[in-house]
């Protein structure tokens, strides 16, 4: 019953695939309701299902956002709006991530960026292949990462590491990500999948009210941060749609040149 994504259980193992190759797996409106209302809930509703492999078709896992959409104040101030309900979309997306009792392995098969490497990130596990890699352009076109960014990273890799991708808006390969703690293993992309599904199919043989229960454990802390930060952190992006900025950074993006920002 999906459109954007595709869903596939084999063995206790559900491989859902985000399915928007053409646009880098960049979420439609309707696409962003199944990943960010349905999938999590469902699955967590279906018995056969013991694991989760999340990954990307074509050559990139989720390159985030669409920005290219659209110019004009009009367009803008549509945006505006867009994105807040995008902003509670992706709050209620981590919460359900993070209160599934399955375990979630994202097999990040090429660019996770934004909402993406969000996504990515938050997964119980990642594995990588070695062509992907991971970023978070917020600042690029003028506004923060309030979509979860500024809470996931600093709890992997520290504030300073987190600070210097988050303010830099630059990618990160995967082999760096791996050596800083960003993920847990990269290999070669022929070996992505077959590395996530024999993962997987060890999780979902084992002890499931355990594997649950510590999930549940350690999500915990990740869980308080979540709840006490990310309203804040969604509250800063928020107000940077109202910047001349922002709309200096969709408009250089769009024109594919550097934006001139003026910190108004």
């Amino acid at each position: 019953t999906y459109h954007y994504l595709k869903v596939e259980i084999e063995d206790g193992v559900a491989i859902v695939t985000l399915n928007r190759p053409e646009v880098l797996n960049a979420p439609s409106e309707e696409g962003s309701i199944e990943l960010h209302y349905r999938i999590f809930p469902d699955l967590a509703q279906d018995d056969r299902v013991k694991a989760i492999i999340l990954t990307g078709a074509g050559r990139a896992f989720c390159a985030g956002g669409d920005q290219k959409r659209g110019s004009g104040d009009d367009f803008i101030q549509a945006q505006q709006k867009r994105e807040l309900s995008l902003q509670n979309r992706a709050i209620t997306m981590i919460n359900y991530i993070l209160d599934l009792d399955k375990p979630i392995i994202a097999a990040v098969n090429g660019p996770a960026n934004g909402l993406g490497a969000t996504l990515a990130l938050f997964c119980d596990m990642v594995i990588a292949a070695d062509v992907a890699k991971f970023g978070d352009g917020h600042i690029r076109v003028g506004i923060t990462a309030g979509d979860g960014g500024t809470v996931i990273w600093p709890l992997l890799v520290g504030p300073a590491k987190a600070k210097e991708f988050l303010m830099t808006g630059d990618n990160i390969d995967a082999k760096e990500a791996e050596r800083i703690g960003l993920i847990n293993k990269v290999v070669p992309l022929e070996q992505l999948m077959p590395t996530a599904k024999q993962l997987a199919g060890r999780l979902a043989k084992g002890p499931s009210l355990a594997l649950g229960w510590t999930k549940r454990s350690i999500n915990t802390k990740i869980k308080q941060d979540v709840n006490n930060l990310l309203e804040a952190c969604a509250a800063t992006q928020r107000l940077c749609y109202f910047t001349e900025d922002y709309k200096e950074g969709r408009t250089a993006f769009r024109e594919k040149r550097q934006p001139q920002f003026n910190g108004r």
